[in-house]
């Protein structure tokens, strides 16, 4: 269904079995669950989907090495698990990272634990190469009956020095093991939602849409008419992450205070010596204060992230100067010969992570694992299952979880798994990617070049939008490796109601610095034109897209003919 007919359908029967309010990474997930069993569920999300932190994790997919220090040992054992069926579920965007620590002492970090276990509220120690030993022995254990990615191995001072030789001179020995990274998880979140319409036809999701309670029950208001349809669940499950409160506020559920979320703030930095650097590694490191800060290669980029920082209002979070400058200051740590100008950071990004509430002093010590809590209906308001916690690696695990509880109440079984259930163009993944590349190229008269773009932002799904692209001559954009076809079937099909939906999360175009003024335009251009937006429409799209930019994300486009800043570009 397109938004016209969603919304026409509501109209026509407001009544629902389930409603999902947070179209996030976990919303979706229990989404897709439910609709696979059949179930007569709605999602409505309040701004796009995975437009909050499911589009500001660290782009890691991982097992969680530092959670074994807070005990946390069934999260890894399950995040572990989860990693490994995202690497088989969605190859084309999930894959192995190799991930080296630097380590500097060889004892510190062993009464970390206790101190923990204690209940002690002082910072932890740095962790020396036995604690990091023990861990990554525990980590290769978890997954030993499934090894898909080598074991752990140690480097002595002068190995690792050799490997990286721009990393801190003072190094006694480095750590590598595999993990996984995400090269596009708005879209592998936008695609479990296509999966689910293509497979359950009834279920229905809308972006850009409300939920709040008046003295009828519940309203739903699609923000971009302002138009308000009722709507009649039996169930309401509370996706919101680091909204949760705030949502059960508006929608009048008697819940007590759930979340205690932390910012982390992340920077996409264009310097090809630390690009070099990395060696195509992942450098898992502890900055002076014990944070642990990661960098890795990203799209042609190195991301560099995060911090870890107390917020109340989610609405409000955004990178500022002063995390830009801790971050930057963890840089010089690990790679101090390697400086990075304020010039060459080209993005950057801040979201809250959905933990639950806490008075832990210490942030790195608060639970990272996921639950569900009921709040009991109320005269005018149905049962609200609240999604607690979570971490973007375990979605799936997740999404089950709440599915099965909301089953229950509802009465009803599970009709099908999703553990092994491949996501959008990770279905038929070829053995040899390259042949396949070469194929789709030649059956559609495309470029090697533009085939392999196209099965790297799609994967096998690039078959039909190559199909589609081809029935005209291929109009590239200016300065980009997308065509003019390619954008316009995304806006067509993937619910784009934006220029920030096109550009944030159907592409990758902004994150990894792409974006020019002309790129803009030629992208306004074609929105414009299928949304029926006349010029004053268009123009207030742009200005808001532009002052976007500038706030969240450290892009800015000045008045200027030329500038050597790689944030920006000639001006329209």
């Amino acid at each position: 269904m397109n938004r016209t007919e969603t919304l026409a359908a509501l109209r026509g029967r407001p009544d629902v079995a389930v409603l999902v309010i947070g179209g996030g990474i976990n919303g979706i997930s229990v989404f897709r669950e439910l609709a696979l069993q059949g179930v007569d569920v709605v999602l409505a999300e309040k701004g796009d989907y995975c437009s909050g932190a499911s589009a500001a994790l660290s782009r890691m997919v991982h097992g969680g090495l530092r959670y074994l220090e807070n005990g946390e040992f069934k999260l890894v054992r399950e995040s572990l698990v989860e990693r490994d069926r995202l690497l088989q579920n969605a190859p084309h965007y999930v894959a192995p990272l190799p991930t080296t620590v630097p380590i500097f002492d060889i004892f510190s970090g062993i009464a970390n634990g206790a101190v923990r276990f204690l209940g002690l509220t002082r910072r932890p120690s740095r962790r020396g190469a036995f604690v990091i030993k023990a861990g990554l022995t525990l980590y290769d254990r978890f997954t030993a009956s499934r090894r898909l990615m080598p074991a752990h191995r140690f480097r002595g001072r002068a190995e690792t020095l050799k490997t990286w030789p721009a990393i801190n001179p003072t190094i006694r020995s480095s750590a590598t093991y595999y993990d996984a990274w995400v090269s596009r998880p708005e879209r592998l979140g936008l695609e479990m939602l296509l999966d689910t319409f293509a497979a359950a036809p009834s279920a229905r999701a809308l972006n850009y849409a409300t939920i709040a309670s008046n003295a009828s029950g519940l309203v739903l208001t699609d923000t971009r008419t302002g138009e308000s349809l009722p709507i009649r669940p039996k169930l309401v499950i509370n996706a919101t992450g680091g909204w949760i409160d705030l949502t059960n506020q508006a929608i009048g559920a008697p819940a007590p205070r759930m979340m205690g979320g932390t910012k982390g703030s992340h920077l996409i930095v264009d310097n090809p010596a630390l690009y070099q650097a990395l060696d195509g590694h992942m450098v898992y490191y502890e900055n002076e204060d014990g944070r642990i800060c990661i960098l890795f290669p990203y799209l042609g980029k190195v991301l560099i992230g995060s911090t870890d920082i107390r917020v109340d209002d989610p609405d409000t979070v955004r990178c500022e100067d002063d995390e830009r400058r801790y971050i930057l200051q963890s840089l010089s740590f690990v790679f101090p010969s390697i400086p990075v100008a304020d010039d060459e950071i080209v993005f950057q990004f801040s979201g809250v992570r959905p933990l639950p509430a806490s008075k832990d002093s210490f942030t790195g010590r608060i639970p990272r694992d996921h639950f569900c809590e009921f709040v009991e209906a109320t005269d005018a308001l149905p049962a609200t299952l609240c999604m607690i916690g979570g971490k973007w690696t375990t979605f799936r695990s997740f999404g089950a979880l709440a599915a099965d509880m909301a089953l229950e109440r509802l009465g009803l079984s599970r009709k099908i798994g999703t553990e092994t259930l491949a996501i959008g163009g990770g279905r038929a993944f070829p053995a040899n990617p390259a042949a396949w590349i070469a194929g789709l190229a030649r059956e559609h008269g495309l470029s090697p070049d533009y085939a392999q773009h196209l099965f790297e932002r799609y994967g096998t799904s690039a078959e039909a939008l190559a199909a589609d692209i081809a029935k005209d001559p291929v109009e590239m954009l200016p300065g980009s490796d997308y065509s003019a076809r390619e954008i316009a079937a995304i806006v067509e099909r993937e619910q784009v109601e934006t220029l920030a939906d096109l550009f944030l999360r159907r592409t990758t175009i902004a994150i990894s610095g792409g974006l020019t003024p002309a790129l803009i335009d030629a992208g306004l251009a074609i929105l414009a034109g299928q949304k029926g937006w006349d010029a004053e429409r268009s123009a207030g799209e742009r200005a808001a897209f532009l002052g976007l930019l500038a706030s969240q994300h450290g892009v800015h486009f000045p008045d200027c003919a030329h500038t050597n800043d790689k944030r920006s570009a000639l001006c329209a």
